[in-house]
C-alpha cells in the first residue's frame, strides 16, 4: 500500500511540474515546431491514421507529460522516442501549448459495439473488478487536468485499443500507481474493443 501511495505521489508531482511548464508554453512557437508532427499528427492535431493519436484539444500538461516520458524512456514509441530526444524543455512546453489550443475533431464510433462499451465506461465490470472510465476521465471524456488525466473523447477507436492492449500487457507502464495497467489487466478482448468505440463517438 506504501509503495503503491508512493507511486501516485510521485506522478502527481510529475503533474505539477509538468503542468507548470506547459502553462509557460508559446502556442505561436508552438506551431512553428510542430511542422515535423504534423507528418503524423496532422498540421492542427488531428491525425488522419486512427492509429496515431489525435492531440488537438488535449490538456498541455498531459501532452507535455507524454513527451517528456518519451525522452526520459519512461515510455518507449520506435516512433516518438526519437522525435522526443532532441526537444528541450520549452520546445515540449511550446508544443503542448499548440495542440491544446486546437480544435479536436469529432470521432464515430461503430454503432453495434456502443452498448457495452457504454456499460463499461460508467459502471465497470463489478465481477471482474474492471473500474469505470468515468470515474476519471469523466462522463463525457474530457478528463481531468489537475490529475493529468487525459481527455479522450473521439479519439480514434484503433489508437485507444492500441493503448489498452499496451497497458493490459505492461509495454506502457507510465500510469502512475499502475492505475491503467490495473483496470487494463482484467479487459477482455471484447471490452477493449467495445470501449474504445464508445469513447470515440464521445463528444464534448
Amino acid at each position: 500500500m506504501k509503495k503503491v501511495l508512493m507511486l501516485v505521489l510521485s506522478g502527481l508531482a510529475v503533474s505539477i511540474a509538468a503542468s507548470a511548464w506547459a502553462e509557460g508554453g508559446n502556442a505561436e512557437a508552438g506551431k512553428t515546431k510542430s511542422a515535423t508532427c504534423a507528418a503524423c499528427h496532422g498540421a492542427d492535431g488531428n491525425s488522419v491514421n486512427p492509429e496515431w493519436p489525435k492531440l488537438a484539444g488535449q490538456h498541455p500538461s498531459y501532452i507535455l507529460k507524454q513527451l517528456m516520458n518519451f525522452k526520459n524512456d519512461e515510455r518507449v514509441n520506435p516512433s516518438m522516442t526519437p522525435m522526443a530526444k532532441p526537444l528541450s524543455d520549452a520546445d515540449m512546453a511550446d508544443l503542448a501549448a499548440y495542440f491544446s489550443s486546437q480544435v479536436a475533431k469529432a470521432g464515430e464510433a461503430d454503432q453495434s459495439k456502443v452498448t457495452l462499451g457504454e456499460q463499461i465506461y460508467k459502471g465497470g465490470n463489478n465481477a471482474t473488478g474492471v473500474a469505470a472510465c468515468a470515474a476519471c476521465h469523466g462522463p463525457n471524456g474530457a478528463g481531468n487536468p489537475a490529475a493529468n488525466f487525459p481527455a479522450i473523447n473521439g479519439q480514434h477507436a484503433a489508437y485507444t485499443k492500441l493503448q489498452l492492449n499496451a497497458f493490459r500487457k505492461g509495454e506502457r507502464a507510465n500510469d502512475a500507481g499502475k492505475m491503467m495497467r490495473n483496470i487494463a489487466a482484467g479487459m477482455t478482448d471484447a471490452e477493449i474493443e467495445a470501449v474504445a468505440e464508445y469513447i470515440a463517438g464521445l463528444q464534448k
